[in-house]
């Protein structure tokens, strides 16, 4: 399902992404609208994949960003298995340009030096470590 959002809609993805926890009375309160359009609105926005799912932004000590450069033997299945066996991993995406992978994660040192030493059988890597978040809202 291909939509097109209109203001309203993209409110109420902001209000959501501000605060998952809104009830739709609420969220209609701010956009003028009655909680039931609201409610029709995001079900609209989850079912043509818009809205993906609600969820909680979690602080961790350490956070980094990854790449990952495949070596020749070109081992995606591995790595990706392995990549999913790890809970401090938070996202990983395949990307096109200089990187195969790109992962964001939240491991500590000890863990990361593990991490990292299992992927080195199958690629090279990246990796920048967060110092702080700037907040954008």
């Amino acid at each position: 399902m291909n939509i097109e959002l209109d203001p309203i809609d993209l409110k109420i993805i902001e209000l959501l992404k501000q605060d998952s926890r809104l009830s739709h009375k609420d969220i209609g309160q701010r956009v003028h609208r009655t909680g039931q359009a609201v409610g029709a609105r995001i079900a609209q926005l989850m079912d043509a994949g818009i809205i993906k799912n609600y969820t909680i932004a979690v602080h961790y000590e350490h956070k980094q960003f990854i790449q990952l450069f495949m070596n020749d033997q070109q081992a995606f299945i591995e790595v990706e298995l392995l990549v999913k066996q790890y809970e401090q991993v938070d996202e990983c995406f395949k990307i096109l340009g200089n990187a195969c992978y790109m992962i964001v994660s939240h491991f500590n040192p000890a863990q990361l030096n593990e991490f990292i030493e299992q992927l080195s059988k199958w690629c090279r890597y990246s990796v920048e470590t967060v110092m702080r978040e700037i907040a954008t809202a």
